[in-house]
């Protein structure tokens, strides 16, 4: 799985997007985001409702596929936002415009093994943030290509809202080393316990 870039949209809306794919592309596209939030914000007078903005962004990456003499965006997005209408939202986006909206879902490499694993375990409801975290590690750890999960690999981003107001945070380091050490610490308890199952066998 790779996230190569988180965009704060904050400023405009209460969203946030992180992509996989060619890194130019991905810039171009969060941009266009930004201009579109502002638009409709200085239409309006309030921020943009999350649907529209990722149906107007997949409008554009649709329309490149089409163009005489133009390439698409090679670029999936996954989008986290806040709004009055819908509350939390989550949407994905791939190369050719199409969009959906998820409980729970992944881009980029190793990503249908990493859907396959939420779907046995994430909850509808019942999984709050704290879980939620810890899950998001559990997927990282079985699913990234690497033999130990550290923390400056990833980087992990939450939204909440507080006081009436959305909240964007990126988790410091030491809060993703606090996650991974449960997790560890947890399979190793696992490990043990089929151990001493074998054993009484």
């Amino acid at each position: 799985m790779m996230i190569l870039i988180f965009s704060n949209l904050n400023n405009y809306s209460d969203m946030a997007c992180s992509v996989a794919g060619i890194t130019s592309d991905a810039n171009v596209l969060t941009n266009e985001l930004r201009l579109i939030a502002q638009r409709h914000l200085l239409q309006y007078g309030e921020n943009i409702p999350c649907e529209r903005i990722v149906s107007w962004l997949c409008d554009i990456k649709q329309a490149y596929t089409q163009y005489g003499g133009k390439r698409p965006f090679g670029v999936s997005v996954l989008y986290m936002g806040w709004d009055k209408h819908y509350g939390f939202q989550l949407y994905q986006s791939d190369p050719s415009g199409n969009y959906s909206g998820w409980k729970a879902t992944c881009i980029g490499n190793n990503s249908s093994a990493a859907v396959a694993l939420l779907k046995q375990e994430y909850k509808e409801g019942e999984t709050n943030l704290k879980q939620a975290l810890e899950l998001t590690i559990r997927v990282l750890s079985k699913t990234l290509d690497t033999t130990k999960l550290t923390e400056d690999k990833i980087e992990i981003v939450t939204l909440t809202r507080e006081n009436g107001k959305s909240k964007i945070r990126m988790l410091s380091p030491a809060e993703t080393l606090k996650y991974i050490k449960a997790y560890e610490k947890e399979e190793a308890q696992k490990a043990e316990e089929a151990k001493k199952e074998k054993e009484r066998k």
